[in-house]
This record gives structure tokens, C-alpha cells and sequence, in this order.
């Protein structure tokens, strides 16, 4: 008997292979995404704005990396004692503004070095709505009606929420493409949908929202032919289509669900040669995550000894490759 229907997806026309540098921007899905590559030994770079769920945060953040922008402390806005930049996460916040403007500015100039040399840049977008801030919030670093990435938990009368129309998004994201392109013409474009839910949207309103998402991509891929959609998140509501790989909050897909999502994004988007040498790298990480009943027996020291020659040969046959922790706890 079949128990889910089959999804054939389409490869990308630029495979992912090694030693191809990856950035991945967007909800906290596309880190798990990335973070899977990354343990792979993928160059990844990760959110360099922290995770970001609105198009306009992403798009503001592309504007970012592109210009290389320098920002100051007229950009930032103080909040019980610290301090916060309405275009970033809140893993940037400090009490010292100084100390912020240094993650920031620091974190802009290596995405902007990243990007330009980058083969790969996957846009996982969260969420339609944007949330801008109203007359309450009598802020010097912003205007009233702007976007904001992150509320950092402010007055809730400081923002209004909007539904985004689709026109302003493919204009938005066009904008963004073309000067990302004008810095980086080889760079291969991919865009997700994150499966998380936004059920504080309400359950209808979060599938208005998102389907405000994948019509903005197919008209952004009538646009230019060149971008490729993979569809994490059918995979996960179409194919899984149950709470059971959801996390407790019903909300987040566990850790089966992100797995199975990223077992079908390398089946299709990594190259065959690219594969195999992942399937290589998994079992040395596995190796190197395993904990031993008897440390000292002559079978755990054989163990290390095995994949201490594995690493090793895989580090001089690809030397690119970085297995310098793992030969450590091998050889120690």
C-alpha cells in the first residue's frame, strides 16, 4: 500500500558541488539546512542579519551586504538599557552600542566578501506579513510606516501589522536579485518556503501568507529563468503531512522532519561526485560524535585508528577539506 504520494522535484541546472560556498538567508529553517551542510564540510555562512522571516527584512538585509553598508549608532535605538538595530536580530543587542555596531558592521563586511565569491545563495522566506512602526515609537533611527526585521519585544502599539501585496514583493526581491547579480553574475539563486507555521497569524491567516510567498516566486521565476525553487516546504505539509514530525509546539518540524528535508535537497541539488563524498564525510562525523562505553578497550582504539586514517586520506585527496578536530579526537 502507498501511504504518501510521490514528489518527483526538478533539479537545479547548477548542481551543488565541492568546495562551493554557500549563503543561506532567511527563518530559522534555512539554518537548519545550513547548518546540515556545514556538518558536511560545506563552506557555509549563515544569516549574516540572524534570522530574518519578512521578504522586507531579507531584501533590506541583501541591500546590506551589497552596498557594504557601514552603520553608526543614529541607526540603532536603545530599549531598557539596550541596544538594538531594527534590521537585525536580537543576538546582536548589547548594552553597549559600540559593541553592536562592531557585530554588525563586522558580520555586513564578510557577507559582502562572502557573497561576491559565493556559488549558491538559498532564500528560505517565513512569513507575508510585515510589522512597521507606528507614531508610538518615536524613534530617531526610523520613520514612521518603515519595516522592521524584529520587534525585540518593544511596545506592541509600536508596530502595525500588513498583509504585503505580491506586486511589492516581486518588485522588492527583482531589485534585490539585480544588484546582487551586478556583484556576483555566477551566483545561482535558490528560494524556499520554510514549513513553519506563523500560527500566531491565526491558521488562516498563515496560509494566505503563505501563498502570497509562492506566487511571488513563480512570478519572480517567469522573471528570470535562472532561479530555482526547492520545495521544503511540500516535502514536509504535502508528504509528511503529520504532527508527528512537528515539534511539541505543533508548530516547528523536528529533527526527522528537517532531516528528511535535507536528505531530499542533496539527493537533487548536489552533484553525484558531490554525494558520494558527503556519504564519506557523514560516517567520519558520526565517528567523531560517538561516545564510547569503554574508552580505553583495544576495540575503541582500534575505531579511532580506522577513521583517523580515513579523515586523513580524505583531507589529502580533497584539501580543501578541514578535518583538523576530528584527526585531534582520533589521535588523542
Amino acid at each position: 500500500m502507498q501511504w504518501s504520494l510521490p514528489i518527483n522535484i526538478k533539479p537545479p541546472s547548477q548542481l551543488v558541488n565541492y568546495p562551493s560556498k554557500l549563503l543561506f538567508v532567511g527563518s530559522c529553517f534555512s539554518e537548519h539546512i545550513g547548518a546540515g551542510l556545514s556538518d558536511l564540510k560545506f563552506d557555509v555562512l549563515q544569516n549574516p542579519h540572524g534570522i530574518l522571516f519578512s521578504p522586507d527584512a531579507i531584501t533590506q538585509a541583501f541591500n546590506d551586504y551589497c552596498s557594504a553598508r557601514v552603520y553608526g549608532q543614529q541607526d540603532l535605538f536603545e530599549l531598557d538599557g539596550i541596544w538594538y538595530s531594527w534590521n537585525h536580530h536580537s543576538r546582536f543587542s548589547d548594552p553597549n552600542p559600540a559593541v553592536v555596531l562592531q557585530r554588525i558592521n563586522n558580520s555586513i563586511q564578510q557577507a559582502h566578501q562572502f557573497i561576491k565569491q559565493a556559488n549558491f545563495l538559498i532564500v528560505t522566506l517565513g512569513s507575508s506579513f510585515s510589522y512597521r512602526l507606528t507614531d508610538s515609537a518615536k524613534l530617531a533611527s526610523k520613520q514612521v510606516n518603515d519595516p522592521v526585521a524584529n520587534c525585540h519585544r518593544a511596545p506592541a502599539n509600536w508596530f502595525c501589522k500588513e498583509l504585503m501585496p505580491i506586486d511589492h514583493l516581486v518588485k522588492s526581491f527583482s531589485f534585490a536579485i539585480q544588484q546582487i547579480k551586478k556583484l556576483n553574475p555566477s551566483l545561482s539563486i535558490f528560494f524556499t518556503i520554510s514549513p513553519v507555521r506563523h500560527i500566531r497569524d491565526g491558521v488562516q491567516d498563515n496560509n494566505r501568507s503563505k501563498a502570497r510567498l509562492f506566487e511571488t516566486i513563480q512570478q519572480l521565476e517567469e522573471l528570470d529563468t535562472s532561479l530555482y525553487y526547492f520545495p521544503a516546504y511540500e516535502l514536509v505539509v504535502d508528504i509528511l503531512r503529520d504532527y508527528r514530525f512537528y515539534d511539541v509546539d505543533l508548530v516547528h518540524p523536528n529533527y526527522a522532519a528537517t532531516t528528511f528535508v535535507i536528505d531530499h535537497f542533496m539527493k537533487t541539488c548536489l552533484s553525484p561526485k558531490a554525494q558520494d563524498l558527503a556519504e564519506q564525510i557523514k560516517k567520519i562525523q558520526l565517528a567523531y560524535r560517538h561516545r564510547p562505553q569503554h574508552a580505553n578497550s583495544p576495540s575503541h582504539h582500534q575505531f579511532l585508528t580506522q577513521f583517523s586514517e580515513k579523515a586523513d586520506t580524505l583531507q589529502k585527496n580533497y584539501p580543501f577539506l578541514d578535518f583538523s578536530d576530528e584527526l585531534k579526537h582520533f589521535k588523542c
